[in-house]
């Protein structure tokens, strides 16, 4: 088995321009989604990412077509030869928990394989199987995956614990063809889930938003196809803002609105950064150098826990004490030694830092980190454990004195679009390399 790594020397302050596509997080989710119509749908402005090509694997495998053509994605929905998505997916992505809605729907009957995805603390099923259950589905967990049989899905209302995406789309995919109404409450509101929502709307169903992430779903019997196009990746977009004001540079990202970066332009701001916002693209740039910050992640709209690994490895160039506060995911700072043995110096608490006590609170999770800057980062071998601590570890690579060796490449190229293309283009001496 070949071995991927990426070998970076410092170049200097990374300049110029880079389009992001749409949002590895929402085009998995229309993909899926264009499994509940009786028409084919199209997919535009998608990126060219490895989630891509295993969810299209997977539905394939359930007997559907899917048809790609550079940024477009063609799904061609279809009889349902086998509602068992393959053991051979267990662990990749967490796709398969969301297809026992719409396999249900087109079969009765479902089986997935355990989800994967980056190790970043836990997501646990709870919120699914028992989503899927008040649907009035039989749900079955075993060693190897979930069972689940239904001869029709029932609407229902269902209060999430937690305001989570995926227990959002997976109710958002049972309700559209459950019969009568589905009322949402403590649902996701970000603009992925928005963005899946509209789509589904697109092909027929009837979907309202209401106050206090209230989402209503009314039950229909059949949805066709429809087309829609992709908004942009606003984790990409923030990522490689990110990349230019770490390395002294500025870069102008072209294809995310400002509306889905309202508040991390803001929290870049404070520290120091200056912008320029047209319609068209946004660009960033710190002349009179960085500050620190106190950030606390949070559930939409607050400071997305995606954005908080690449501001981490900013905080260790700002002037000072900065403070991060993760609420989300209770080991999404695992990536912090590896920073570590870069010379970030970073201490990482299980206290709230930065923020009220958060639901890890007295858990042990250690989920709060202090950083001290500015401080000379160095190259180093590093092996990247997933796919956002992997772009923060490119960012400390490229800012470091000394060349680096980043292993684990797979995971940033499973969830950024043509990264290498990206990188190289704003200068950074990249070279991709395989044993």
């Amino acid at each position: 088995m070949t071995e991927k790594l990426w070998e970076i020397e410092p170049s200097g302050p990374l300049r110029g321009d880079v389009t992001v596509r749409g949002a590895k997080n929402a085009v998995s989710k229309h993909m899926v989604a264009a499994m509940l119509g009786d028409a084919p749908s199209t997919i535009r402005n998608a990126p060219d990412v490895g989630e891509v090509g295993i969810t299209a694997a997977m539905i394939e495998h359930v007997g559907m077509t899917v048809e790609r053509s550079g940024g477009e994605i063609t799904i061609v929905p279809g009889p349902v030869t086998d509602p068992s998505v393959d053991k051979a997916f267990t662990g990749l992505n967490r796709i398969p928990i969301l297809m026992l809605g719409p396999l249900l729907h087109r079969a009765g009957e479902a089986f997935v394989p355990l989800v994967g995805g980056d190790p970043i603390g836990r997501r646990p099923v709870d919120f699914h199987v028992e989503a899927l259950r008040s649907f009035g589905a039989e749900v079955i967990i075993a060693e190897d995956g979930i069972h689940a049989r239904a001869e029709r899905l029932v609407g229902t209302r269902i209060e999430l614990p937690y305001p989570s995406v995926g227990a959002t789309e997976t109710v958002l995919l049972a309700a559209v063809l459950a019969q009568g109404k589905t009322v949402i409450r403590n649902a996701a509101t970000e603009p992925e889930i928005i963005e899946l929502a509209l789509f589904l709307q697109r092909m027929g169903a009837r979907i309202s938003f209401s106050p206090d992430r209230r989402i209503v779903v009314e039950g229909v019997e059949r949805l066709g196809g429809a087309p829609t196009r992709l908004g942009g990746d606003r984790i990409e977009a923030f990522s490689y803002l990110v990349a230019g004001l770490v390395t002294g540079g500025e870069v102008r990202v072209h294809g995310c609105p400002q509306d889905r970066l309202v508040t991390p332009i803001t929290t870049l701001a404070r520290m120091g950064a200056r912008f320029e916002i047209t319609d068209d693209w946004i660009m960033a740039s710190a002349p009179h150098g960085l500050r620190p910050a106190a950030v606390q992640t949070d559930t939409h709209p607050g400071f997305a826990t995606d954005w908080q690994t690449p501001l981490m490895v900013l905080f260790t160039q700002a002037d000072g004490m900065s403070v991060l506060h993760e609420t989300v995911y209770e080991n999404r700072l695992a990536y912090v030694p590896a920073l570590k043995g870069m010379g970030a110096e970073i201490e990482v608490y299980d206290t709230c830092l930065g923020g009220p006590a958060c639901r890890y609170h007295d858990t042990g999770a250690r989920h709060s980190a202090v950083v001290r800057g500015v401080t000379k980062l160095r190259g180093g071998d590093v092996t990247m454990p997933d796919i956002r601590a992997g772009f923060s570890a490119v960012l400390a690579a490229a800012v470091a004195e000394g060349p680096s060796t980043l292993r684990g490449v797979h995971h940033i190229e499973r969830g950024y679009h043509r990264p290498v293309e990206q990188f190289r283009a704003l200068g950074l001496n990249l070279r991709s390399v395989e044993l």
